[in-house]
C-alpha cells in the first residue's frame, strides 16, 4: 500500500507502515532524495518569517534545515541532538516521545547553540509534524535558551496536526486505517 503525495511540485509514493494493527502512517523520508529536499526547502524558505537562527531535531530535519540555510544565505543553524556528544558543553536537555520512535528519548542542545539563540528570533523547522511532541521539546529548548520563537514550519502536517493554526506546512499527510484508507 502506498500514498501518492504531491508537495512543492514533486510527486512521491509513500509506503504505508503500521504503527499498530489499526493505524498506518505514510513513510516520508528526505534522506537520499536530493530533488525533494531542495524543492521543499525552497518552498519553505520562500514563506519563512524573519528570523535570526533556525533549529531542528536530529535526524530527518537535518537535510531540510541545511538546504534552507544554504538557500537563504545563512551560515548557521542549531541542531537538537538525540544524545550529547563529547564536544558539547553546557548542554540543555528535554524529553520527547515521537510517533515514529518506540521509546521515550531526549533532545540535547549544545551550549554554543544556546548562546546563539539567546535573545534571538528562532524558527523551528522539521520534516513532519504529527503529534507535536518533537515540536514541543524544541519549543522548550528554545525557551530555556532564551530565544523567541517566531515560527514553526514543516514540509508535512500529519493527522491531527493538519488542523493546527500555529504551524506552517506545505502539504497535509493523513493517517490511514489498516486497509490504506485515509482517516
Amino acid at each position: 500500500m502506498v500514498y501518492h503525495l504531491n508537495v512543492a511540485g514533486i510527486e512521491r509514493d509513500l509506503p504505508l507502515c503500521p504503527l499498530n494493527d489499526e493505524l498506518y502512517i505514510g513513510a516520508f523520508v528526505l534522506f537520499g532524495d536530493v530533488e525533494l529536499t531542495v524543492k521543499c526547502a525552497g518552498a519553505l524558505a520562500a514563506i519563512a518569517p524573519a528570523h535570526d537562527i533556525m533549529i531542528t531535531a536530529e535526524s530527518k530535519g537535518i537535510p531540510l534545515i541545511h538546504e534552507m540555510a544554504r538557500q537563504l544565505g545563512e551560515n548557521r543553524y542549531a541542531l537538537a541532538r538525540k544524545a550529547p556528544k563529547l564536544y558539547m558543553k553546557d548542554v540543555l536537555k528535554c524529553q520527547v516521545q515521537s510517533i515514529t520512535t518506540e521509546a521515550s528519548q531526549c533532545l540535547y542542545l549544545d551550549g554554543d547553540d544556546v548562546a546563539a539563540m539567546k535573545g534571538k528570533r528562532v524558527l523551528i523547522v522539521d520534516d513532519v509534524i504529527s503529534t507535536g511532541q518533537s515540536l514541543h521539546a524544541l519549543e522548550q529548548l528554545v525557551k530555556e535558551a532564551g530565544g523567541e520563537i517566531v515560527g514553526r514550519m514543516a514540509i508535512l502536517a500529519e493527522g491531527d496536526a493538519i488542523a493546527r493554526q500555529d504551524i506552517t506546512y506545505l502539504a497535509p499527510l493523513p493517517l490511514f486505517d489498516k486497509n490504506g484508507n485515509p482517516l
